[in-house]
């Protein structure tokens, strides 16, 4: 009988790619991806910890889990990814969960194969976490989600350690790819006629870090953008304190290079910056906005924001929503404050109340939304170039895409044929998370 496997993914894009590594390694082991879990004869959860309902979300459908293995004792269920690294919740999934199969991180990724062999010939769950990164294991099978854009990391880790922040210990330090091995998977891409790619790391801005020469995140743009039949390039994500004249120049230069760049803030007080070891001010991260739009004119910027950061006061909140007018972003990621227990601010006192962050939060959105809604309100009555993904989410008539800004663009007159197409849209009208439009 056919072999089934079922994978679910919390957590960021560079998660996403692990779980797309998954799925390759085990389809080169016979395996067919299912997407229901029942049928499943392997089920993975590759978890999240950034916070904490992430976490919450794992153990309720663990649990859900038990009664499908005491119908199929020979169900291997296997939990990983940056969760397993922090202490005692190997052990605590083990003594709650005994029918979990499988427990392994990050940093082993690699040895899956042997894993789940090993699961197999045992009746004890196997724990596989390195407390340490090793060595970049180049060569992974992996099966890709899409066939227009792809995901592809650059470097792993973080230096950091913003004082909020668990992935620097779940995920190691900085050690970056090789550039002959990032042009040769893009060049590969390419070939299977992939047109767009996203460039992965906790912070591009600081790839080069432990490679011989003066390689760095730049000059790697710039030789991908020489890259035959791949349209378009994007990254993400940028450090503000690492964010360079030359990189912006690159983005500047590079014709393939898309036009948008998402620089997360987290806070618009410089004395909450400082608390989160974010290591730029205010002032100055205004001052790099303004340099990318003078070279970039037409660049989209996109954030993140943390709401209710343990002492932050109403004065404090202020400033973030003055950042926000001055900057006026495309849109952005928002987040209540989540505590992370391993991480400097867990340990913090003066924690802001639920109502209080609730309520900064609601705000904040309504700034954000407007600006949001602003700034695609400027896209109607032009025609932009848009990447064909698929069909629309919300209306299966409809095609939809990016523009080279990121804006996503649902249009009309289009069929399956343009899949993986640029072609030309007619904005018609503005939403505030979406364009719509019709082809040209």
């Amino acid at each position: 009988m056919e072999k089934l496997y079922y994978i679910e993914t919390w957590g960021c894009q560079m998660n996403e790619e692990d779980s797309q590594k998954l799925s390759g390694m085990l389809e080169n082991m016979g395996y067919k991806k299912s997407e229901i879990r029942e049928n499943a004869d392997i089920i993975v959860f590759n978890t999240c910890c950034v916070r904490e309902n992430a976490e919450l979300k794992v153990y309720g459908n663990l649990g859900a889990l038990k009664n499908l293995k005491k119908n199929n004792p020979d169900l291997i269920i296997a939990v990983c990814g940056c969760m397993m690294q922090q202490k005692d919740v190997a052990d605590t999934i083990k003594r709650k969960y005994p029918f979990v199969s499988l427990i392994f991180g990050t940093h082993n990724l690699h040895k899956f194969p042997e894993l789940v062999a090993n699961a197999m010939n045992s009746q004890n769950t196997i724990i596989d976490v390195w407390e340490s990164e090793g060595k970049i294991v180049e060569d992974v099978p992996i099966a890709r989600e899409s066939s227009v854009s792809s995901l592809v990391t650059i470097m792993y880790g973080c230096n950091n350690f913003c004082t909020y922040c668990i992935v620097p210990y779940v995920r190691g330090r900085e050690r970056s790819r090789g550039p002959e091995n990032i042009i040769n998977e893009v060049k590969c891409l390419a070939d299977k006629g992939y047109k767009e790619v996203t460039l992965l790391g906790q912070n591009v801005n600081s790839y080069g870090k432990g490679l011989e020469g003066d390689m760095n995140f730049p000059k790697l743009l710039r030789m991908l953008n020489e890259i035959p039949n791949i349209e378009r390039i994007r990254f993400m994500t940028s450090h503000p304190k690492d964010l360079s004249d030359e990189l912006i120049y690159a983005m500047r230069d590079c014709d393939k290079v898309c036009k948008h760049i998402h620089l997360p803030i987290q806070s618009g007080s410089n004395r909450i910056l400082k608390i989160m070891n974010r290591n730029y001010t205010k002032e100055k991260y205004i001052e790099t906005i303004e340099k990318i739009r003078k070279e970039i004119p037409n660049v989209a910027i996109t954030t993140d924001f943390i709401v209710g950061f343990p002492g932050e006061t109403e004065e404090d909140f202020l400033e973030t929503l003055d950042v926000v007018n001055k900057v006026k972003y495309d849109t952005a990621f928002t987040f209540l404050y989540s505590k992370r227990k391993g991480t400097p601010a867990y340990k913090m006192e003066d924690m802001v109340d639920d109502d209080t962050k609730h309520n900064r939060f609601n705000r904040l959105v309504d700034a954000l939304n407007k600006h949001s809604l602003d700034k695609n309100k400027e896209y109607v009555g032009k025609t932009v170039e848009v990447l064909v993904e698929g069909t629309s989410k919300n209306d299966d008539t409809k095609l939809s895409g990016r523009s080279d800004t990121g804006k996503l663009i649902n249009f009309s007159r289009g069929d399956k044929s343009l899949y993986g197409k640029i072609v030309k849209v007619h904005i018609n009208e503005a939403l505030t998370w979406s364009l719509n439009g019709e082809i040209q």
